[in-house]
């Protein structure tokens, strides 16, 4: 994953898959637009369920040069073939991760609204920090991320950060010249047609 001046867009998978259809819907996603990375984000702690998963998805994304990382599940990155992991507790296990995979490794630490967590994420090694929710949400603690993290992380550090959460085509145009990253979702995947959904959501960064 690298860091360019312009937004680049990385695509979260719906937290349950329908392996018949989804799969395809990806592919024409990742045909229409230009995606860096993929994270593969499950709610199910079936193992069977989730290598399935990875597996489907890997076809697509290997097939187009574009990343795939696993959400948490950091033993199954060379088993299933994937390109890194996708830690959600922070900076707490990222050299871990990183001694477990090696260098080569895509590894990325979320850290939530927190800037101070984020810098202890990549000072253990991470390879971007995700900060999230960005948008005003129900779920969680209703703790949102202050944009001025982001435009002080893009000033002061080199370190990529994900922008993640609830995010609208607003809030896209408003922090595109402060994220590296656009991490999108629910956002599209709830709409009968993704492509378009991505579409209108990043008219801002064309």
């Amino acid at each position: 994953m690298a860091d360019t001046e312009q937004p680049q867009l990385y695509l979260i998978t719906p937290p349950e898959l329908e392996l018949s259809r989804f799969p395809d819907v990806l592919a024409r996603v990742l045909d229409a637009q230009e995606i860096a990375c993929v994270r593969l984000a499950l709610a199910s702690q079936d193992e069977d369920v989730i290598c399935r998963a990875a597996d489907a998805c890997r076809e697509v994304t290997h097939a187009r040069d574009v990343a795939l990382v696993v959400e948490r599940h950091l033993m199954l990155v060379e088993r299933l073939g994937l390109d890194g992991v996708h830690l959600t507790d922070g900076a707490r296990t990222v050299r871990h991760a990183r001694k477990e995979l090696g260098e080569d490794a895509i590894i990325g630490a979320y850290c939530g609204t927190s800037r101070h967590e984020g810098m202890n994420a990549g000072e253990s090694g991470a390879d971007y920090i995700s900060f999230g929710p960005i948008g005003q949400t129900a779920l969680g603690t209703g703790d949102v991320v202050d944009p001025e993290i982001l435009t002080w992380w893009s000033e002061v550090i080199e370190l990529p950060a994900v922008a993640e959460g609830a995010l609208d085509a607003g809030l896209i145009a408003a922090l595109a010249p402060a994220a590296d990253f656009f991490g999108i979702g629910e956002e599209i995947w709830s709409h009968d047609d993704p492509v378009q959904a991505l579409a209108d959501l990043t008219a801002a960064l064309r």
